[in-house]
């Protein structure tokens, strides 16, 4: 067997233990929380909200947070998407010649997505002192769409850059202007890319406990108003592992579990939607 043979085994053999790692990671923490959520799991837990004491092993549920975590999410990945979406087609349309000036939004870009969510929710504690404002759903939409705003922008910009030259030309030769090109030619080819990146960041932002641990706070109720504090999934998990009530904590594996499922339904639709919106370009 000669030398190139046996680089080729070599390099076989470590992916497929790359391969079984990771399968075997991801079954090791979705076994480890349906172990210890799936027991306290119930219908109460999900359709009420925490009555007096719950954090101390009596009545009620979690629906304050599961709204909640929907809410903020919902409202992050929109205005992330509205704020992203003319950024990346400047840089892809507009700007197409000035590489230089890309380079630094997409510079920028990887350095928002490198800083810690933790970060983020300091900076946004520091500008609620600052205007004496409240922990509420809106600050907390705020700062979450901060957090992934450089997700959904270098996602549709990737997608974006594989969109072929000559559609570009020929949209432009038939005597289309670069608005009707971005929305007619450019937004119907990376759909499938976009919603990906939607429902990615949907998910990156639904998961998030540090940015809105200081903006968004922390309520047993849900919110009737954006100015209004809001409970999100991350933190009830936070708040029920950290008591020293066995009942509670079990509690927490399953609030866990909702969390993993909402994350996980959200990857399987990405998958599907993304296969469908293929037949529809161009």
């Amino acid at each position: 067997m000669d030398k190139r043979k046996i680089e080729e085994s070599i390099f076989k053999v470590l992916m497929i233990i790359s391969a079984i790692t990771i399968i075997v990671s991801l079954g090791l923490i979705l076994g480890s929380i349906l172990y210890k959520g799936l027991p306290s799991l119930s219908w109460e837990m999900i359709s009420q909200t925490p009555k007096g004491g719950y954090y101390l092993g009596k009545e009620g549920g979690i629906l304050n947070a599961i709204v909640g975590s929907v809410l903020l999410a919902f409202g992050a990945t929109i205005l992330a998407a509205i704020i992203s979406f003319p950024i990346v087609i400047f840089i892809n349309v507009y700007n197409r010649q000035n590489r230089w000036l890309a380079n630094i939004i997409r510079l920028t870009f990887d350095i928002l997505w490198g800083i810690p969510s933790i970060v983020y929710g300091a900076f946004g504690f520091t500008i609620m002192i600052f205007f004496g404002i409240k922990t509420s759903l809106l600050a907390g939409i705020v700062i979450v769409s901060l957090v992934v705003l450089p997700v959904i922008a270098r996602a549709i910009d990737e997608v974006i850059k594989m969109i072929p030259q000559g559609l570009f030309d020929a949209s432009y030769a038939l005597g289309a202007t670069r608005l009707e090109t971005s929305l007619k030619v450019i937004a119907r080819q990376a759909s499938p890319g976009i919603l990906t990146a939607l429902l990615i960041a949907f998910g990156r932002a639904i998961g998030d406990a540090a940015a809105v641990l200081f903006t968004a706070g922390y309520t047993d109720y849900i919110p009737t108003s954006i100015f209004q504090s809001v409970a999100t999934l991350p933190l009830a998990i936070f708040f029920q592992l950290g008591t020293p009530f066995p009942e509670v904590q079990a509690r927490g594996y399953a609030s866990a579990l909702i969390l993993t499922l909402v994350i996980l339904v959200i990857s399987i639709v990405a998958r599907l939607l993304t296969r469908k919106y293929k037949k529809f370009k161009i």
